[in-house]
């Protein structure tokens, strides 16, 4: 009896040494194949969809209370009322609900009977919940006029768009689509709270671009604002993986999320990460955070990559294209599997020196110092690209690549391979 169990257990470890093994194996066999880049599925649990709802009144219109941040200290308040009308508001990148306009808003705009350059116009707006990703209380004054008496920010401020369908800004929500025209750091710096060589750092970033770590080390290094879709099934979160379950139970979106409402949006919550020695505290005898992240993560999870819009890619290319990533490009070495990211097969990630991004050492700022490979759907539409926006367009991560690698691409290739980025 005991030979019998000797043996079994020395067969389940030899199998588990096979399993192990697969990835080195040089015979081109593997008996559990992946699937094409970007084919296949990782057999996920449907969506909860009531948490779906939930998460998107909160990925909307929570501000985890942080009106005692963006007014109370940052005054961002008497700001908006006094110098943001809806042209400058407009300017940096702030986006305006077209679905919240009451029609007599809609027909007076369009009959140009709306001043976009009172601030008093950006107040109304601010009462009908119509600017994205910003809360405000409005009153009103004894001679019609109005105040802002406090204001804070959600999450959609960055991770939302719109499509453009009224007027440029305006238009209908794109949840989920990283606003690369939005300059938060020139936002920021408005506020009269701060110095001025505080100031400058917050103006010098740009649209597009933000530093999440900046208040945190001191480092100016900002990088460029990820879209909030396509997220479902990465076992790790942002570009260094630093979110997983090991370090928030309620999911790797869900890591971030925390670390973002409580360290940037200065909401009333708590994050503790002992791998960057950090803790931040900033509850009033509340929590305002822990108990929305499972369905704030659960919204994330149900927004998808949008597909490439048709024409804006040569399909012939793109065909050729596809069997170059997959070949002599290399590019499915990493960016494997149905999301085009190694991390969906076993939460890998990779060491500094694998990043072909011109800024190497934002990944020394974070708790894992490695970088997770970003998942490529939907990739047409958010550029610039890789974490410091270096490169403006696919053909230039194409280029980088090229040169990186030492691939010897010919520039035939080299546009082939861009129009299958493009239709991904």
């Amino acid at each position: 009896m005991k030979t019998k169990k000797i043996i079994k257990l020395l067969g389940i470890f030899i199998f588990m040494i096979s399993i192990v093994s697969c990835d080195n194996d040089d015979s081109g066999f593997s008996p559990n194949p992946q699937p094409a880049p970007g084919e296949g599925s990782l057999n996920l649990p449907p969506l909860n969809p009531q948490l779906v709802a939930e998460g998107q009144d909160i990925f909307r219109y929570d501000t985890f209370g942080n009106e005692t941040f963006w007014t109370d200290v940052l005054q961002m308040n008497q700001v908006i009322e006094t110098a943001v009308s809806p042209a400058t508001a407009l300017s940096v990148g702030l986006k305006v609900d077209a679905a919240a306009l009451p029609q007599e808003v809609v027909t007076a705009i369009q009959n140009g009977d709306v001043d976009l350059n009172d601030p008093q116009t950006t107040l109304v707006l601010l009462q009908l919940d119509a600017v994205l990703g910003v809360k405000g209380e409005v009153s009103q004054n004894q001679d019609g006029s109005l105040s802002l008496d406090r204001v804070g920010i959600t999450c959609a401020l960055c991770h939302s768009t719109v499509d453009d369908s009224f007027a440029p800004g305006i238009g209908n929500r794109l949840d989920g689509w990283a606003n690369r025209d939005l300059n938060p750091g020139l936002i920021i710096s408005l506020s009269p709270a701060l110095d001025q060589a505080t100031k400058d750092i917050y103006a010098s970033w740009g649209p597009g671009l933000y530093d999440p770590r900046f208040n945190i080390d001191g480092i100016d290094n900002p990088v460029v604002i990820p879209p909030a879709y396509g997220l479902y099934g990465l076992p790790k979160a942002i570009f260094t993986g630093d979110g997983d379950v090991e370090h928030e139970p309620a999911g790797p979106v869900a890591y971030w999320n925390r670390y973002v409402a409580v360290t940037q949006m200065r909401g009333h919550g708590y994050f503790e990460d002992t791998r960057l020695n950090l803790v931040r505290d900033y509850r009033e005898g509340d929590d305002l955070v822990t108990d929305k992240l499972p369905a704030l993560q659960e919204y994330q999870f149900s927004l998808n990559p949008p597909a490439s819009p048709s024409g804006t890619f040569d399909v012939a290319a793109a065909a050729r294209g596809k069997e170059l990533f997959s070949g002599k490009a290399q590019c499915a070495t990493c960016h494997s599997g149905p999301l085009f990211s190694d991390n969906t097969i076993d939460g890998r990630l990779h060491p500094q020196s694998a990043s072909v991004a011109v800024d190497k050492d934002y990944v020394n700022r974070s708790a894992t110092k490695q970088w997770r490979v970003t998942p490529l759907k939907g990739i047409w539409q958010h550029a610039p690209y890789f974490h410091d926006g270096s490169a403006a367009t696919l053909a230039d991560v194409v280029e980088r690549y090229n040169d990186e690698n030492s691939l010897n691409l010919s520039n035939t290739e080299k546009a082939d391979l861009t129009e299958y980025l493009k239709s991904i």
